[in-house]
């Protein structure tokens, strides 16, 4: 038998199809993107202060059950100065992040140690105070 080759055979590929699954999938990743974000959780106590607009911030946080975390990192009490003097870089300023809950006597232990490693540039996470209509 003889095939006939009067009709060439069309070899191109439709890719319409793959484009709109590779665009469902971006939209997927970026809508989840952002709730993927990790961090401790803390409530924070809510007062007027004035917004710090750095770029690079060290954040030293207070949970709860006063576990003490250095940019996401956990320390205890005693290496707290050691950690804290190889991570932070001399300049850039720092934040403390605490929950409401937590003695006062330890978050100013913990910002007098931030203190005698030298920084000046001190600042406290706090939420605004909520307003009443």
């Amino acid at each position: 038998m003889k095939r006939s080759r009067s009709k060439p055979l069309m070899q191109e590929m439709n890719l319409t199809n793959m484009i709109d699954v590779v665009f469902a999938v971006l939209i997927v990743f970026m809508i989840s993107a952002p709730l993927m974000s990790q961090g401790v959780q803390v409530d924070l106590p809510k007062a007027e202060a004035p917004t710090i607009e750095q770029k690079k911030l060290l954040k030293v946080s207070i949970t709860q059950d006063c576990k003490i975390f250095i940019a996401d990192m956990e320390v205890s009490r005693g290496d707290f100065d050691n950690v804290f003097s190889t991570i932070w870089d001399g300049e850039s300023p720092v934040v403390v992040n605490s929950d409401e809950s937590v003695n006062y006597g330890m978050v100013m232990e913990i910002v007098s140690q931030i203190q005698a490693n030298g920084v000046t540039r001190l600042g406290f996470l706090t939420l605004p105070p909520r307003t009443e209509f």
